[in-house]
């Protein structure tokens, strides 16, 4: 079962804003290396929405293919649609992947029921398990824990990503859930107290740069060693803020670029990282012990 730091892994795009699966490989062994536990391929940090179907299956594919059984992959799936979203699980199921993250559908603004309804019917068609995806700060759209609670449920739907940020929200489902069902942070900058209040891992953004980090994090908290938790995190909370200075992955893809990990590219409508926010997120860089001079 999943736990840990699961890193919402960017997607390269070369020169001429294509995939670039060289860069991918150097992420993925980037990762294996600082001892990620898991990665999300094609979420939102990995601009899923700006992918065509072909590229999605592609990029899955491939991913799998790199990490050669050395961390698990988590194939992003999630739509408005519930049948494309279906259509879209189905064609990656056989790539190896582990598991399915389906985000609340957003933009049609489903109710509580259609919520229900859309999980439910994703996870009665696939085989794999499914992670649940809540982030109304995107979607506008709230699963409320009464919700998950009746999704967790089902056999198939093990866990969520929770990126509300409320921990109040976390103490709630955990009184309605069982003990098996996994619950995720998808909010860097509370992470630590989720993990302090019962969560199981973190679905994170900030792990792209500092993954060794984050998953020391993970396992300080674990092992209740507090004091230390809450050290590391305060040299985190800097590159949080600079993480998220712009729309997510507009600063990250930047920072990685300054390490030398990936080419300067994105998708529009996403732009290019404001000159203005350079050298804070240097100096958080800095804080949270990577050095861009010895950067790759």
């Amino acid at each position: 079962m999943f736990k840990g730091s699961l890193v919402a892994l960017v997607t390269a795009f070369d020169s001429n804003n294509r995939v670039d699966f060289a860069s991918l490989k150097g992420l993925i062994d980037f990762h294996a290396r600082a001892g990620s536990d898991g990665l999300v391929i094609a979420g939102t940090t990995g601009e899923a929405a700006t992918l065509t179907n072909s590229e999605q299956v592609e990029l899955v594919f491939k991913a799998v293919e790199i990490a050669d059984g050395r961390l698990p992959i988590i194939a992003g799936t999630g739509s408005n649609s519930t049948q494309q979203t279906i259509n879209l699980s189905l064609e990656v199921a056989k790539s190896g992947i582990h598991a399915y993250l389906v985000v609340v559908p957003y933009y049609n603004k489903p109710v509580q029921e259609g919520m229900f309804q859309h999980f439910t019917a994703i996870a009665d068609t696939v085989d794999l398990p499914v992670m649940m995806y809540n982030v109304p700060g995107r979607t506008v759209a709230d699963m409320q824990a009464e919700t998950v609670a009746r999704l967790a449920e089902h056999d198939n739907i093990v866990g969520i990503k929770e990126a509300t940020g409320d921990i109040g929200r976390l103490k709630q489902i955990l009184t309605l859930v069982d003990d098996d069902f996994r619950l995720f942070s998808g909010d860097d900058f509370t992470a630590l107290e989720f993990l302090q209040a019962g969560g199981h891992g973190i679905v994170t953004v900030s792990g792209n740069v500092v993954p060794a980090a984050i998953a020391e994090l993970c396992k300080l908290v674990a092992a209740r060693e507090n004091v230390d938790a809450k050290a590391l995190d305060d040299t985190l909370q800097p590159l949080n803020d600079a993480l998220f200075a712009e729309s997510n992955p507009i600063p990250v893809k930047w920072a990685l670029n300054q390490m030398g990990l990936i080419p300067p590219g994105l998708r529009l409508p996403l732009t290019e990282f404001a000159k203005q926010y350079h050298d804070q997120m240097r100096a958080a860089l800095a804080v949270a012990g990577v050095n861009l001079e010895n950067a790759a």
